[in-house]
């Protein structure tokens, strides 16, 4: 099945941590890995741990016979120079998730295992803790893995071995992984999100859709371009949920409790009060986790019992603090319009701080559903001006205050990190100077952070760190 690889060069793309998990493996296989990147420092990084290395501009002219294969991390686009040479020359791509696919069923690192696949645009980080806190509730032998950070590969070499893998998969690993065939996956939901990658919304769904492949497809109902997924779907069976009341072939919610009526004629999973995040978005994520385990017969009472014990992790609607009789909610994984109108719609009464990258997605439809409960909103971050225009155009009534790299003092001697802390430092005064008692100082960006943060853990901790240096004073106090 990887015979054709032993003896040969392999083409690592990318130094990341997907790239790292690809070198044991491919020697175990006896391949010798080669890695390529963008970045001087990874390459040299890739040198000193005895790797061979080639450069972009190395393999502009290299003679693509040498390799039986190229491996890309899941964020180099299919026009990346690199890869698409590889292709012209007719030598194939594969992503890091497709070869820990193809070494799972190679049996390299023990019997193959049950995939259970989580996609979607929001929720997938949640569904997939969920799944395993269930499979772990049953007794099963599991890890959760992907794109929630664990490579795959990773977690077949763990010693001893998972039986199932709660897999959380990216539209960028999906794309690359056209071979997964998961023993049930699920499309939990379909918004603008990454449009610059794929070109286009039609492309983001149909990898998306790539989870629907495997025995069991799963899809959320009440998000239309999921719910229109079913019919593409090229699973064997095909099963809804929804928060309403479900039919035949579906699970839902009756009477404050989730209810199976996909996999049995009707079996109560769970207390929506049992659910962590609690509202609607925790209970559809917790409806999505226990159809896939229901997929492979996994009891009721072991899905109440994996759900109970999961709590939900930072920086997803996470209570920071109250001052003054303001609640601040840490809400930096909303990296997309779709999760932060989740976020902004739990509250009543919100001082909305957003902002950053948004990757080709639209605001005007979120602004104009959550206008009636932005109190004020403080903006931060590379498309700034653009939630500006769209909350001019569909909530002109509302504060907007814009900050930008200068507006305090002494930023100028600072590094970018600080730079970016001390915009979060001034954004979280000025929310807090908007608000009053039962309000909610929201940061939920519906953007990516990449433009000011490290990353999204790193802008939540940022605004964790200003709210617990605000005083009583700092709220309602407008500067």
């Amino acid at each position: 099945m990887l015979e054709f690889l032993r003896g040969r060069d392999v083409l690592v793309a990318g130094w990341g941590i997907s790239g790292r998990s690809l070198v044991e493996p491919l020697r175990d296989i006896g391949a010798r890995p080669v890695v390529t990147d963008g970045g001087a420092a990874a390459l040299a990084e890739a040198a000193e741990l005895g790797l061979d290395i080639a450069t972009c501009v190395e393999l502009e002219s290299t003679d693509w016979s040498r390799f039986a294969l190229v491996i890309t991390s899941p964020g180099w686009r299919p026009d990346s120079p690199v890869l698409a040479a590889a292709v012209a020359e007719g030598t194939p791509v594969w992503g890091d998730v497709e070869f820990a696919w193809w070494v799972d069923q190679a049996r390299i690192y023990g019997p193959v295992r049950k995939w259970l696949v989580i996609t979607g645009t929001n929720g997938k980080t949640t569904t997939t803790q969920m799944t395993h806190a269930i499979l772990r509730a049953a007794g099963i032998p599991s890890v959760a893995c992907g794109n929630i950070g664990l490579p795959i590969l990773d977690a077949l070499r763990r010693n001893p071995g998972p039986q199932v893998l709660a897999v959380e998969l990216s539209s960028f690993q999906l794309h690359w992984a056209p071979s997964v065939r998961p023993e049930a996956g699920v499309v939990l939901n379909v918004a603008e999100d990454h449009l610059d990658w794929h070109g286009g919304l039609d492309a983001y769904a149909a990898a998306k859709a790539r989870a629907l492949v495997g025995r069991v497809g799963v899809v959320g109902l009440d998000d239309p371009v999921a719910a229109s997924l079913a019919r593409r779907s090229k699973a064997r069976r095909t099963v809804g949920f929804k928060i309403g009341v479900p039919a035949d072939g579906e699970l839902g919610v009756v009477d404050g409790k989730l209810l199976d009526r996909a996999f049995t004629k009707a079996a109560i999973l769970a207390e929506v009060g049992d659910i962590s995040p609690p509202g609607p978005a925790g209970v559809a994520d917790a409806l999505a986790a226990s159809a896939l385990t229901r997929a492979i017969d996994v009891a009721p009472q072991f899905i109440r019992e994996g759900l109970i014990e999961h709590r939900v992790g930072p920086h997803r609607s996470a209570f920071v603090r109250e001052v003054g009789g303001v609640d601040f909610i840490d809400d930096s994984k909303a990296t997309n319009p779709h999760a932060a109108r989740t976020a902004i719609l739990a509250h009543p009464q919100v001082v909305w701080v957003a902002g950053g990258q948004l990757k080709g997605a639209h605001l005007d439809d979120l602004v104009e559903e959550v206008a009636e409960r932005l109190v004020a909103v403080v903006l931060i971050g590379a498309d700034a001006p653009v939630f500006a225009t769209a909350l001019a155009r569909h909530a002109p009534e509302v504060p907007v205050i814009e900050l930008i790299a200068g507006d305090d003092g002494g930023m100028g001697d600072a590094s970018s990190t600080n730079k970016a802390d001390v915009v979060m430092a001034r954004a979280v005064r000025v929310a807090a100077s908007y608000a009053s008692r039962g309000d909610t100082v929201l940061l939920a960006p519906a953007a990516a952070s990449l433009d000011m943060f490290t990353d999204y853990t790193h802008r939540g901790r940022s605004f964790a760190a200003a709210v617990h240096a605000l005083e009583d004073g700092d709220v309602g106090r407008q500067l």
